[in-house]
């Protein structure tokens, strides 16, 4: 039987879609935001110029300051953007320039690398892989990219290293990557939030988390036993208080406090109830709302893609495992979700497991993948930065309740 990723390469998309993934330091603390936009591979080759224009139109419909935190964004630029002629509206935001590896033989590269040094504008240097072009751009350029997979990985770090670069390894997305990457002395890695792969732990659940996996059991029921949620965190004294703290809290704005758990339960509703009891797995604290954000932002995807609340706890289940590096069949088991959710968490069956297969793929820049789950890339494209902001508030608020 032909395997679906061999035939994803024949598919195509018609509007390029944009992949957002974390730059971290060794320490898993996020440097920075990458943002880069992907075209089908099968789009018509001699018309380079019109897939240029639009990648410059996606990147105009975004607002990059919901996209970032606080952080500086990478952005993969087009021959325009580094020119000058399609300037990127970024207000309030810190944007470093990445040049494609394809551009470095542009004779009008080196001209418009000059002008923006001169304009103060951080620029990195992408797929780079030592070639007399590249290097003759070394010195020009603050940040390099190199493949954590590369064959000469050590080498093309210590030779941007000498040239005074910062070296990030992308496509760092399993521990055997991210390992090879910092032997290699590279000082950035940048991949999806969660490493894929390593050993899975055997980990035995407190009494206080395996009250918050309870809770999401039964917010992950259609429908919800508002009485049976009631009762769970009224009995739990540390969810009682966090959840009226919450409720309570600026992020909500409330015009009077709430006192009643009933009420506050009421008014926080499932998302940010499941949002709550996943801090508390993941030990949300300001230092970690990047982790956190991340849960979030794949949980409100797969919501989205999924049309369903049950999206929204395969989500957060899916990242809660790779983040504590949890066999997803001990939070099956723990949690007793649905026989459907469960499948979409094991299997990736189904419309919920089309859907977290689908936000996945994309957290990898893997267009391929999402196309094999079903999907539009530009599709989950939408989804994943439209849910961006909404997560961000939740993560913040959420972390800042501790």
């Amino acid at each position: 039987m032909t395997d679906v990723h061999d035939q994803a390469p024949m598919r195509r998309w018609s509007t390029p879609a944009i992949g957002r993934q974390p730059v971290v330091r060794p320490d898993r603390s996020v440097f920075a935001w990458a943002l880069r936009a992907e075209s089908s591979p099968n789009a018509d080759s001699t018309a380079a110029d019109q897939v240029d224009r639009a990648v410059e139109a996606e990147y105009a419909l975004l607002d990059l300051a919901t996209l970032t935190g606080g952080r500086p964004l990478l952005v993969r630029c087009t021959p325009r953007m580094l020119s000058g002629e399609r300037p990127l509206a970024a207000d309030g935001v810190e944007v470093v320039l990445e040049l494609p590896g394809a551009m470095v033989d542009d004779p009008q590269t080196a001209a418009s690398i000059a002008r923006l040094r001169g304009l103060g504008t951080r620029l990195v240097l992408g797929d780079y892989t030592a070639t007399p072009e590249q290097d003759a751009l070394l010195s020009d350029v603050h940040i390099v990219k190199v493949g954590a997979d590369a064959d000469d990985l050590a080498n093309l770090v210590a030779h941007a290293h000498a040239a005074g670069a910062t070296v990030i390894a992308e496509h760092a997305d399993s521990r055997a990557d991210i390992s090879r990457a910092l032997d290699a002395g590279a000082d950035l890695l940048q991949g999806p939030m969660f490493e894929r792969g390593g050993d899975v732990l055997e980990q035995e659940f407190t009494a206080g988390e395996l009250q918050c996996l309870e809770l999401m059991a039964l917010l992950s029921d259609d429908p919800v036993d508002q009485a049976a949620v009631i009762g769970l965190v009224a009995a739990d004294p540390m969810l009682s208080v966090r959840v009226l703290h919450l409720v309570n809290s600026a992020a909500f704005g409330l015009p009077r406090e709430i006192d009643s758990v009933r009420q506050a339960v009421v008014l926080v509703g499932p998302h940010h109830l499941s949002a709550l009891a996943i801090s508390s797995l993941v030990g949300a604290q300001p230092s970690t709302v990047a982790e956190l954000w991340a849960i979030l932002t794949r949980a409100l995807a797969c919501w989205d893609l999924a049309g369903s609340d049950a999206g929204y706890t395969v989500g957060l289940l899916s990242a809660v495992a790779e983040q504590r590096h949890l066999a997803i069949e001990a939070l099956i088991s723990r949690t007793g979700v649905s026989q459907e959710v469960a499948d979409a968490l094991f299997f990736h069956s189904g419309p919920l497991g089309e859907a977290l297969a689908a936000v996945v793929a994309h957290e990898a820049n893997d267009m391929m993948g999402i196309l094999a789950a079903g999907r539009d890339p530009h599709d989950v494209s939408a989804a994943l930065l439209a849910a961006v902001p909404e997560a961000l508030a939740i993560a913040s608020s959420l972390a800042l309740d501790t």
